[in-house]
Formats: C-alpha cells, sequence, structure tokens
C-alpha cells in the first residue's frame, strides 16, 4: 500500500511539474512576442506565484552598439517606480506616529507659501495636491534651467492650479516635498532614511541605486528610444531609427524619480514588503488604496490605471485587481494580490509600456 501511494505521488508530482512548465513556456512565448512587436532592445523579467521567484530571466541586449546581453546583473532605469520606495517610507513614519497623514504640510515644513499650507500629506502622496510642476516638462530637467534652488525658489512663486481633492495631476513637486517631510521629520537625508529602514534590512547595496542617467555605473543598461524631438515643432515623433537617451535626475526628485535596479533587486524588496519587513499589512493596504477626490470619483492614468494610491498607480476592478507601478514608459511591475502574483517587466526601450504588455501576458497566471 506505501509503495502505491509513494507511485501516486511521484505521479502527480511529474504531472504538476509537466503542467508548471507548459504555463512558463507559453507565458514566455507570449511574452517575447510582445518584446519583439514593440521592438525592444533588452529586458529582465521576474514572476512571483504565491511567495516563490517561478520565472527569473533575461531578454536582448543591455547595449545595442556593443552587443552586451542583459543578465540578471544588469541594472534599468526605472524612474517613476521610485515613487513606491517614498510611499512606503512615509507609512514608516506613520505607524512611528510622527506623520498623520490628513495633516496639511505646514504642519512639518516651514516657510512654504500661503496656498500650499493647507495641503494634506494624502493629497501630495495620490497626486491631487493642485500645485504648480518644479519639472519643465517640455524641456526636461528643473524649471528654469538653474540648479535645485533656483527651481524650488521659482515654483513657490506659482499660482496654485486648482483647489487641493479637485482633480488628479501627476507632478513632480507632490514628492518633492514628501521627500522634504521624510528628512525633516527623520533628521536623515532621504536616501540615508531609505538605507537604513529599507535596503539594509534586505541587504541591497550595488544592484539599486539612485542617480543620473549620466552617471557610469558597472552593468547600467543604456537606455534608448524610437522618438527624437522636432527642433521646429518642440514634440517627439517617433521613427524607426534607434537612439540613445540620457536623463539627469537632480537629487531633490529621487523621491519622485532617479532609482536605477535589477529586475532580482525589485524582487527582493517586493518580497520583503509582503512579508511586512518595512511596514505592516495594514499600512500596505491602505498605500494600495485608491484615494478619491473630492466628487468621490478617483483619478489616474487612464485606462486599466484608474485609481491612484500612496505612490502606486492601481488597477480598480472585480477581477484580477492590482497595483501597478510604471516609471518611464520603460518600466513596470504588477502586483495581482487576489492571485498572489507579481510580475516584473524592466526594459531599456522608452515608450515600450511594459504594463501593458504584463497585462496581456498575466493571464496564464491568473487564478
Amino acid at each position: 500500500m506505501n509503495k502505491l501511494l509513494w507511485a501516486l505521488i511521484a505521479f502527480f508530482m511529474v504531472m504538476n511539474s509537466s503542467i508548471a512548465q507548459e504555463k512558463k513556456e507559453k507565458f514566455l512565448t507570449e511574452l517575447k512576442q510582445e518584446i519583439k512587436n514593440e521592438k525592444i532592445p533588452g529586458c529582465g523579467i521576474v514572476v512571483i506565484k504565491n511567495g516563490k521567484t517561478i520565472i527569473s530571466t533575461s531578454v536582448g541586449l543591455a547595449d545595442v552598439a556593443f552587443s552586451v546581453p542583459v543578465d540578471n546583473a544588469t541594472i534599468f532605469s526605472i524612474n517613476s517606480l521610485s515613487k513606491m520606495f517614498a510611499g512606503t517610507a512615509v507609512m514608516k513614519l506613520v505607524e512611528d506616529k510622527k506623520v498623520n497623514l490628513s495633516n496639511p504640510i505646514s504642519d512639518y515644513l516651514d516657510g512654504l507659501p500661503t496656498q500650499w499650507q493647507k495641503i494634506t500629506i494624502r493629497q501630495l502622496l495620490s497626486h491631487t495636491s493642485g500645485l504648480p510642476d518644479i519639472e519643465d516638462t517640455k524641456n526636461g530637467g528643473l524649471i528654469g534651467g538653474k540648479g535645485e534652488k533656483f527651481a524650488w525658489e521659482k515654483v513657490k512663486k506659482k499660482k496654485i492650479k486648482f483647489k487641493a481633492g479637485k482633480y488628479f495631476d501627476y507632478i513632480q513637486t507632490n514628492y518633492v516635498l514628501i521627500q522634504k517631510l521624510i528628512e525633516k521629520i527623520s533628521g536623515k537625508s532621504y536616501l540615508k532614511f531609505l538605507q537604513t529602514s529599507q535596503f539594509d534590512k534586505i541587504g541591497i547595496t550595488k544592484n539599486l541605486y539612485f542617480g543620473s542617467s549620466f552617471d557610469v555605473v558597472q552593468n547600467k543598461s543604456t537606455t534608448y528610444s524610437f522618438y527624437k524631438k522636432n527642433k521646429l515643432t518642440n514634440k517627439y515623433i517617433k521613427g524607426e531609427k534607434l537612439y540613445e537617451i540620457s536623463e539627469d535626475f537632480a537629487p531633490i526628485v529621487w523621491a519622485d524619480a532617479g532609482a536605477f535596479s535589477t529586475a532580482n533587486a525589485l524582487k527582493k524588496w517586493l518580497m520583503a514588503l509582503d512579508k511586512g519587513t518595512f511596514i505592516s499589512k495594514k499600512s500596505i493596504k491602505e498605500m494600495w488604496t485608491a484615494v478619491p477626490l473630492n466628487n468621490n470619483k478617483y483619478g489616474g492614468f487612464g485606462g486599466f490605471l484608474n485609481g491612484y494610491g500612496y505612490g502606486w498607480p492601481v488597477i480598480m476592478r472585480e477581477k484580477h485587481p492590482g497595483i501597478a507601478p510604471i516609471g518611464g514608459g520603460r518600466a513596470a511591475l504588477i502586483i495581482y494580490p487576489k492571485d498572489k502574483l507579481t510580475i516584473i517587466l524592466l526594459t531599456n526601450l522608452t515608450g515600450s509600456s511594459p504594463h501593458k504588455i504584463i497585462e496581456k501576458v498575466a493571464h496564464h497566471y491568473w487564478e
């Protein structure tokens, strides 16, 4: 009887392994086709299911000119995925009873314009503040083109766009203030606080850093685009030629953008977050809940990204809801809590919209 039982167990293990392998092959085949369709030079891919890594692989080239392949050590620019670290940092301060999200920013920071003073921490985190933008969206970098201090003084002189809570408006100024808040309350530089409260706890040292595309860093992928700026119209036109691009992320905006990471470093961070290493499950749930506007509707990027929490875009729907940080049009991850599924897709092609690719292929692992 014991021999029969063990034989049955062995049979079902082989069957389950075969089914899992077939599912993996179908997933990767479809994913690679999407990558090919978008002409993405290279990317890092991680899939976590039921708390376990089931796929960790790479595709293509980190540097096209020198034919350098992507591998597990390749570092990608992840832009606005930086906000998930900032949101988590603020929730840590909330748990420590040092910050109240309903309080106005003026309770913590001095010297702000009168119109800014009643804006709450929650409105900053959810991009519903109505503040003017410190980013020069036409030319890149900060407004004024004369550095951080000049831009900060310049943005404080601009008019409020709308009453706080009326609209969703995705701008850098919100997270500049979040960064200043974290530094003021923690008594540490922003990066030092992230290091001690998050990264040191999981041993991330070389594979996740903050800086600029111009920095010379080992294993950092080149960033590409098919878009070129028309100097007459000041608009970007998509063509067939691949261009190398660089972005300058000033330290003042690192809570908003400026992070670079391997796919596996993000995986390690996300798995630690899920285990409650940084903040409690209760805080995570709040951070991942979309913040309503004053009219009880929700703002977001549009399409299936129809809500926004505290640094985390939210997919609000009955089946397969998700949390979907995106960055620079080239980096994305989506967490599907009900499906116990996380998919990370980091690419080196701006405009490739990896969050849309993830949505196309995630059905292979949905429950």
